[in-house]
């Protein structure tokens, strides 16, 4: 039987399913695949190299510089996050908190990054032969949010999050051959998402990007969409949805430590639910 997991990112209300898949490391739980998106691709990438509190730190400490994210970047280089020292600086073989790239290659565990082409709106799915020692740029890619973000360019094409091409990919799970996924929500289930701050967005790029301002325009419809289908598996056996009953005062972009140790804590107390359905 073939399990995944996909963790959907969310900024850093990633906090919480970096809570529940801290879990799983410690209770020895493991996946044949992993599909990140986002910030989702960077939790999977801790769990699938077996380093727990690795994303707690970039969470809590690290999340707090303004190397990280800050208005300065955003006026120096357009990107609000620079995810050159998120997933460089930081994270290289002689960072300060290293990717241990032979753990993550070496686990047998299949890993799916999920991002979208800006110039056409098209998913992307990368795996690990596009992620090498010290060339993290899938993650860059998956986790850049139009206009907070520049799009972030792999071998001449620019890529913009993968929520925009595929939000919660539970149909790519089951595609690639899962009888069982594991979804990882960073918002309450049933709580649905609104595309008033899409629609801003989508503005700001639409000149340059209108086939990604299009998919930003259309990703609360296909969120609400995709959830709804997962929940329908869940009716069947076939998925487990687990999501925070509430969120904790944590946003896509806000950072207060309180507040996001609050929703770790809560990740990791949901972790039981994987336990108990797997």
């Amino acid at each position: 039987m073939k399990t995944g997991v996909i963790d959907v990112g969310g900024g850093f209300r990633g906090i919480y399913a970096c809570g529940v898949l801290d879990y799983c490391l410690d209770q020895n739980i493991r996946f044949d695949l992993g599909i990140g998106v986002s910030a989702g691709s960077a939790n999977l990438a801790s769990f699938t190299a077996g380093q727990k509190g690795r994303n707690y730190t970039f969470y809590t400490e690290y999340g707090l510089r303004k190397q990280y994210a800050s208005v300065r970047n955003f006026i120096k280089t357009r990107s609000f996050i620079d995810m050159d020292y998120v997933y460089g600086t930081l994270s290289n073989h002689d960072g300060e908190n290293p990717l241990d790239y032979e753990a993550l290659r070496d686990n047998p565990m299949e890993f799916t990054v999920v991002a979208t082409n800006a110039e056409t709106g098209e998913v992307k799915y990368f795996d690990k032969r596009d992620i090498r020692q010290d060339d993290y740029n899938v993650f860059k890619a998956s986790s850049s949010i139009p206009f907070v973000c520049r799009p972030y360019f792999i071998q001449g094409t620019p890529y913009y999050d993968g929520a925009l091409g595929d939000p919660v990919p539970v149909e790519k799970a089951f595609a690639v051959g899962c009888d069982r996924v594991v979804v990882l929500l960073t918002r309450p289930e049933n709580v649905l998402r609104t595309p008033g701050q899409d629609e801003k967005l989508a503005a700001r790029i639409r000149k340059k990007y209108p086939h990604a301002a299009e998919k930003l325009r259309q990703r609360a419809n296909r969120y609400n969409e995709s959830v709804a289908l997962a929940q329908e598996y869940a009716r069947q056996g076939k998925v487990l949805i687990v999501s925070p009953d509430d969120t904790c005062g944590v946003s896509t972009l806000s950072r207060n430590p309180a507040d996001i140790k609050r929703l770790y804590d809560k990740g990791y107390a949901d972790g039981e639910k994987v336990k108990s359905f797997l």
